[in-house]
């Protein structure tokens, strides 16, 4: 199909020619987006802390703060519900499609944005607290799901992934509003993480009304006004380079466990015979491999989602299935079962 170039109308064109369509002749800006009461929200948000600086935002390829660059990114999709819905079925997720999600992910970016417009990953009480921000930035890490050094914040335990992300997440959950759920220095007193948290609340209070020492200059790095790729390869690119932590990763070898239709009574959903089975598969798993029980029940709970909505039928014999389904959880966990990094930085 001819690309299209007039972004006039894309709204009432059908998926397939959007997907044809230039990120950057969508025309995206953040006035009269889905995104912008949010942002006014986070703007209010550090009023009601007194801190005068509020970091732009613009339309990107992703959730990001470009590395020491006060300026916040946010995917290009939230702009309209249309590029949502497509989010949605290209990717099986939208981050940040909610106003809970979106408001959680925009806190944390200004996190990052505060820490790199007053150069705060320089002083030295900051390094003691939350680590070297020089250090190198992994692909991956593990986390430790129960350590009370870090804030609960976004998913995976976030605030474990690197120095700058510690911040960033500490910072978000200072800057929540405060509610009978959702106070800091209640929920965290008894945690060795209320000192970083106490931290930030002083050093907020200190640079609050002063100007940033550093300020976004230029074009700001992976803007969709400047993506000259359809949206096509936008997805394709973005399914490749997630890998096996994309949710459709693993369809086609459930595909050839399971059965996609079904016509004997005893059949059974995939997902139920997963779920019915889940301790076992569990413990025998962890057994075999040495991960932990936590990693191995978030694996096998992200195969009964995919299972679900796949509509898969365990057709045969059950026992044979169940035994297939926990060595290819066993393989699965085996090679490349870790924690991804998202580029948020």
């Amino acid at each position: 199909m001819k690309r299209i170039s007039k972004p006039s109308g894309w709204e009432k064109m059908s998926e397939e020619e959007i997907l044809q369509m230039r990120v950057r002749d969508l025309k995206l800006q953040i006035p009269d987006s889905l995104v912008e009461p949010f942002i006014h929200r986070l703007y209010e948000e550090l009023n009601a802390r007194g801190i005068q600086f509020h970091p732009p935002c613009y339309f990107a390829d992703e959730w990001l703060c470009p590395d020491k660059t006060p300026i916040i990114g946010i995917p290009f999709y939230l702009a309209h519900p249309r590029l949502k819905q497509l989010e949605k079925k290209m990717m099986f997720e939208v981050e940040g499609g909610t106003e809970k999600t979106c408001m959680k992910l925009l806190r944390h970016e200004c996190g990052h944005a505060l820490n790199y417009a007053y150069d705060l990953y320089k002083k030295t009480r900051w390094r003691e607290l939350f680590g070297n921000f020089s250090e190198k930035y992994s692909t991956s890490y593990y986390a430790q799901p129960y350590s009370r050094r870090f804030v609960i914040h976004l998913e995976d335990n976030y605030a474990q992934a690197h120095p700058d992300e510690d911040f960033a997440e500490t910072f978000a959950v200072w800057l929540t509003p405060n509610s009978p759920k959702a106070d800091w220095e209640e929920k965290y007193r008894d945690w060795p993480v209320i000192t970083k948290l106490r931290y930030i609340d002083g050093i907020m209070k200190r640079i609050g009304d002063h100007p940033p020492v550093n300020t976004a200059q230029g074009t700001p790095p992976w803007s969709a006004a400047r993506m000259t790729s359809t949206l096509a390869a936008h997805y394709e690119r973005k399914r490749r380079v997630l890998g096996s932590e994309f949710k459709g990763f693993y369809d086609d070898s459930l595909k050839e466990l399971f059965m996609e239709n079904h016509s004997d009574p005893p059949a059974i959903k995939a997902s139920r015979l997963l779920r019915q089975n889940r301790r076992q598969i569990i413990d025998d798993v962890t057994r075999w491999t040495g991960h932990r029980k936590y990693d191995i029940h978030q694996l096998v709970n992200r195969l009964i989602l995919r299972c679900e909505s796949l509509k898969l039928f365990s057709n045969s014999n059950q026992t044979d299935d169940l035994i297939a389904a926990t060595a290819l959880i066993t393989s699965i966990a085996s090679n490349i079962f870790r924690v991804s990094k998202k580029r948020r930085r």
